[in-house]
């Protein structure tokens, strides 16, 4: 009896580990496609490979709202109306779709051709540095360019103004994350997934700089307010 009862409690418990190991076996088979390839990320993937240009559009236009939406609402930066949906979000929306991922696609695929078949150390080296002295500063300008515009610039001195004054401190975000996000997609992704991955990346170092932004600028509007009716009081 007692053999028996210490059987059936080992094969329960084993019943117990084995149904959480399923459920997440199965999670990881809906994200993944498993051997399938029939999950989220398979399928994504697939658009990828069919259809490179529209899957990035979409991609990086949502990426670039998103973006916009978390840091607003990370820095509490609530419009006149109490919500954090600004007509900033569309805009950045477009600036993903039509701007930032067309321009990603070519320069990217421009990279992978000049560097296609080309697997040594040194080819990897030089491939990350030609991506950082003129990928990252062509897509810096257009960046800041965009961002000018959407900020209301609509002139070519303002414009200018902004590119200037913000170049040197995004390239030197770029030339710290760049060659990390190069090498890690050089190592484990296929070249179609590469723009996508640095679309993820720019989204998590954006949305961080863009709320930090935010509420240096709330800051500095309280501290206006503030100082206001002293000033009227002198």
């Amino acid at each position: 009896m007692s053999v028996k009862f210490e059987k059936e409690t080992i094969k329960d418990t084993t019943n117990v580990r084995g149904g959480k190991h399923d459920i997440a076996h199965s999670v990881g088979e809906v994200l993944t496609g498993g051997k399938g390839q029939t999950g989220y990320l398979a399928a994504y993937l697939q658009q990828l490979q069919k259809n490179p240009l529209r899957t990035k559009m979409l991609t990086s236009g949502s990426l670039a709202a998103l973006q916009e939406l978390l840091a607003s609402w990370i820095a509490h930066d609530r419009t006149k109306h109490g919500h954090y949906f600004s007509p900033r979000i569309p805009k950045m929306a477009i600036y993903g779709a039509f701007i930032s991922a067309p321009l990603g696609h070519v320069l990217i695929s421009i990279l992978q051709k000049v560097f296609a078949g080309r697997t040594s150390l040194k080819a990897k080296i030089l491939q990350i540095i030609v991506s950082n002295l003129i990928v990252s500063p062509i897509q810096n300008v257009v960046y800041l360019s965009s961002m000018a515009v959407i900020a209301g610039a609509r002139e070519f001195h303002q414009v200018r103004a902004t590119v200037r004054a913000g170049f040197l401190p995004v390239m030197r975000v770029s030339w710290i994350t760049s060659p990390l996000a190069l090498a890690f997609a050089q190592q484990f992704l296929p070249e179609h997934a590469w723009v996508p991955f640095f679309n993820i990346v720019a989204f998590l170092i954006g949305t961080y700089i863009n709320s930090h932004t935010k509420k240096k600028r709330l800051a500095a509007l309280r501290k206006k307010v503030c100082f206001l009716p002293i000033l009227r009081m002198r």
